[in-house]
């Protein structure tokens, strides 16, 4: 602690604004806050007297650590901050785990969480600290990341943005003088301050200097109290002034250090033991003049040098060319001992190139938990491994471990070729899913068909891999649109009995029939192919799926509450199991079903919840699309325009019925209306959703709209529900000038819950009882529309018909109602009162999620438009004005 205390000399402002932030967080206010300064400038220390205090008050302190060799090993210094070991199953399902769990502990009480040597984390570990970030405005959260200005790096300049900084200047000479006499016991001479002058004002570099002059008894104090220097042979740098401090230790102790300087900064004595093939009690006199010796301290996960400096200059003992030897050795000890994948895996990553046979055996065996964990490291050290001469009998599994990580990290074309390779080895099934993923991803499945039609061809396959291999051509098949081939082969696997590929086989038939309009076909099909998954681990993914297409036939069936309700449920057990391609999909679904429920407060939302990069391109490009419709509808071309920029260029085979609806209505408010009816010509075969305006567009501008019409009339013909019925209706009338039908499809679209297509409906009647001279039917019609409209918020299309309205004369009652609030407590959405209703109760995000079905980011983001709606800093601001509105 003497160190410490000492190098805080000089630094009364920046501790005196660094306790204001745990003030404010007594006050449940958060901060975001970057700490940086060149290394040994007391960043560290500083900030432990911050964490002192936060504990003093009570509140919870979690401290993590970047480190060097750590850095392609996603989530370390938060895992190690949060006391959360690795158990899930990726590096994305652990991100939202542990975003959960600051979320729980900030429910309880205020939080300081603190990452320090920043500079060194993995990409992961940043991105959450950024998520974490946009968080603090609405949790109990001080949240503190220390950093060197070197090396820069494009994701930690990113993170400084938006966030409060704080940085560490060097020493005033005041404060050197003050500092240099501390340590020294007296008031230094001015040979001494001189001296002191050379370190730059860098408490690190004073403390190790001066206790080397004292060491070497090159200081004396006299009588009067003044420190004198003595002696001329002095450390001319930092390094050597370290170099001092462990020069004066034992062979054997410098021999510890040494071999403790390969596992990092911080490091279990454990691991360290391995290393050295020695027991723990006999390493423990050395550890122990090491930490009197302030070279290490002792932590709550294990030992750790005082400074990494102190441990650069240990480890830049070790020659290179050693040191990579060295860690081979010390991987290989730790494989040995147990340890854990992530701890075996940072002393590979810095061997050298020369990687021995164990190493293959060893990631025969972890390879799949690697990859799930840490796939760029993974990438890094199978791809050194395959081509070893030892590798030769398991190539094709290092092969297929190695395809999967590229595909995980988003090399599609990489992860490709690798399984192409793979494949030379043998047919391995997991390769040719990789291989088809891949060219899923970028619309290439024609291929993968190719590559499957040789692969069944071969003669030696067993049965339960031509089932699996029948399935992927089916779905292969499915993506580039040829339904009836991917029904065959799914009935093929299905005979087969293969239970793993009769899940899959079940499942393109369920989105076969779904695609073919036959929802009531489709229904029993899911509960069939659910009923085969239930209970095996391996379908786990497939079960997610089924569900999400079983809430999209359900809404097809206008069973829209219970389609939404459905949706909710498995999006929230992806959000649980940290499926991020699942939950992608769910969201996605769930989204269509509210913007056609009318609740598009709560579809926005969740449009844009996960990155573009973290989901399939149609899912992403049907969030755009939605959003970009609900954008058009209520007046805002910028923010509409953003998201069709952001959808990009189509996916061959599919139209995409939002970003379709979208891309017209576009044009159609831009005046290029013969454009717009062409994107819903091009769609309506396959969206039925796009015939009512293909069917109004066409009729506007006196083209032929029959074709449109046969298709709506086919689709009730297909199956009869209210949707449908209405979608006819509306054709058919629109086409005949007939008010009364266009009211009959008004109710039964309200029948069928679908709010925005029952105002399209409503206000072509009011136009047609307008047009023929009915202006009592007329004004009923454009009321009952307007009101429709205004609850959905569409104010262009509320704009766009009074408009029209008042050029065939007619203008709307006095019975308008209010445009909604945008500010305070009554433009608060039903959503928005509920998660407000339980933030008043204290429950955290993730339990709020828990209660209504939905992800945490979801009631981050619900809880992020309250604040702004109601003006507030606070989750306790909010519970103010809820009592002020007598809710809870």
């Amino acid at each position: 602690m003497r160190a410490v205390t000492l190098r805080l000399v000089g630094r009364e402002r920046e501790l005196a604004r660094l306790l204001d932030r745990v003030d404010a967080l007594a006050e449940g206010r958060g901060t975001a806050l970057v700490v940086e300064g060149e290394p040994g400038i007391g960043k560290t220390a500083l900030v432990r007297v911050v964490c002192e205090a936060a504990a003093e008050r009570g509140f919870r302190v979690c401290k993590g650590t970047g480190d060097e060799l750590g850095r392609s090993l996603p989530l370390l210094p938060l895992l190690d901050a949060l006391s959360t070991a690795r158990s899930d199953p990726g590096a994305t399902a652990t991100a939202e785990r542990l975003l959960a769990r600051v979320d729980d502990f900030c429910a309880v009480g205020p939080v300081l969480l603190v990452l320090d040597d920043l500079h060194w984390a993995d990409a992961a570990s940043v991105a959450v600290w950024k998520r974490l970030a946009r968080l603090v405005p609405q949790l109990p959260l001080l949240l503190i990341g220390v950093l060197r200005p070197l090396p820069r790096r494009d994701d930690l300049s990113a993170l400084r943005n938006g966030v409060e900084r704080l940085t560490v200047p060097k020493l005033a000479d005041a404060a050197v003088a003050e500092l240099v006499g501390l340590l020294a016991g007296g008031t230094p001479d001015d040979a001494l301050v001189a001296l002191a002058a050379d370190a730059g004002g860098n408490p690190l570099y004073l403390v190790e200097l001066v206790e080397a002059l004292v060491r070497g008894n090159a200081v004396e104090v006299d009588a009067t109290g003044t420190a004198r220097l003595t002696e001329a042979d002095l450390p001319a740098s930092l390094s050597a002034a370290i170099a001092d401090r462990i020069g004066f230790l034992s062979d054997d102790v410098r021999r510890v250090l040494v071999a403790a300087a390969l596992l990092g900064v911080g490091f279990p004595v454990a691991d360290l033991a391995a290393v050295l093939g020695r027991r723990v009690v006999d390493l423990l006199p050395a550890l122990q003049d090491a930490t009197v010796a302030g070279v290490l301290e002792d932590r709550p996960a294990g030992l750790s040098f005082r400074h990494p400096l102190v441990r650069a200059a240990l480890y830049d003992e070790v020659p290179e060319s050693a040191r990579g030897a060295w860690h081979g050795e010390a991987a290989r000890a730790l494989a040995e001992s147990g340890a854990g994948v992530d701890r075996v895996t940072r002393q590979l990553l810095a061997a050298d190139d020369r990687v021995p046979d164990w190493v293959g055996g060893w990631l025969d065996e972890h390879g799949a938990t690697l990859v799930a964990h840490a796939p760029e490291a993974a990438v890094d050290l199978l791809g050194r491994v395959v081509v070893t001469p030892g590798a030769t009998t398991r190539r094709g599994v290092l092969l297929s471990h190695l395809a999967e990580a590229r595909f995980r990290l988003g090399d599609h074309h990489g992860a490709e070729a690798v399984a192409l390779a793979g494949l030379e080895h043998g047919t391995l099934v997991d390769l040719h899913w990789t291989l088809a993923q891949c060219r899923s991803m970028t619309g290439r499945s024609a291929e993968t068909l190719v590559e499957l039609d040789r692969t069944l061809a071969a003669p030696d396959l067993t049965e339960g891999d031509r089932a699996r291999l029948l399935v992927l051509a089916a779905r292969a098949h499915w993506d580039v649109g040829e339904l009836d081939a991917a029904e065959q082969l799914a009935d093929t696997a299905l005979r087969i009995g293969d239970r793993g590929a009769t899940s899959w086989a079940l499942h393109v038939r369920t989105i076969v029939a779904m695609a073919r309009g036959r929802m009531a076909e489709a229904l029993p099909l899911f509960d069939r192919a659910l009923a085969v998954a239930m209970g095996d681990p391996a379908t786990a993914d497939l079960r997610l799926l089924l569900q999400i297409n079983q809430a999209v036939t359900l809404g097809e069936l206008d069973r829209g509450e219970e389609a939404i309700a459905s949706a909710s449920v498995v999006r929230h057990a992806a959000d649980q199991t940290g499926n991020i391609v699942r939950l992608a999909q769910a969201q996605s679904a769930l989204g269509q079903l509210l913007l056609d429920a009318g609740r598009w407060d709560e579809s926005l939302v969740d449009v844009d919840l996960l990155a573009d990069d973290l989901k399939h391109p149609m899912v992403s490009r049907c969030d755009h699309g939605v959003a970009a419709l609900i954008r058009l509808h209520r007046g805002d071309v910028e923010g509409a325009r953003r998201d069709l920029d952001a959808a990009g260029a189509g996916v061959r085979g599919h139209v995409v019925g939002p970003l379709a609806s979208a891309t017209s209505l576009e044009l159609e408010q831009a005046g290029r209306r013969s454009e717009a009816l062409a994107v819903l010509v091009d769609g309506f075969e396959s969206v039925e959703d796009l015939l009512p305006d293909a069917v109004r567009l066409a009729v506007e501008l006196g083209a032929d709209p029959s074709a449109a019409v046969a298709r709506a009339e086919r689709l009730v013909a297909e199956l009869d529900v209210p949707h449908r019925r209405a979608s006819a209706a509306y054709c058919r009338s629109l086409v005949a000038g007939d008010p009364v039908g266009l009211l009959h499809a008004a109710e039964e679209y309200r029948a069928a819950g679908r709010p925005l297509f029952r105002a399209k409906a409503l206000a072509a009647a009011a136009v047609a009882f307008a047009s023929a001279g009915d202006g009592t039917s007329a004004r009923a019609a454009l009321s009952h529309a307007v009101d429709v409209y205004t609850a959905l918020g569409a104010d262009w299309d509320v704009t766009l018909l009074l408009a029209r309205m008042r050029e065939l004369g007619i203008r709307r009652g006095p019975h308008a109602k209010h445009r909604r609030a945008t500010h305070g407590w009554e433009s608060l959405t039903p959503m928005e009162l509920k998660v407000t209703e339980l933030v008043v109760t204290g429950l955290s995000n993730r339990q709020i999620g828990e209660r209504l079905f939905l992800s945490g980011r979801t009631v981050a983001t619900h809880v992020s438009h309250v604040l702004a709606k109601l003006g507030v800093r606070s989750r306790t601001d909010i519970a103010r004005e809820a009592v002020r509105h007598r809710v809870g």
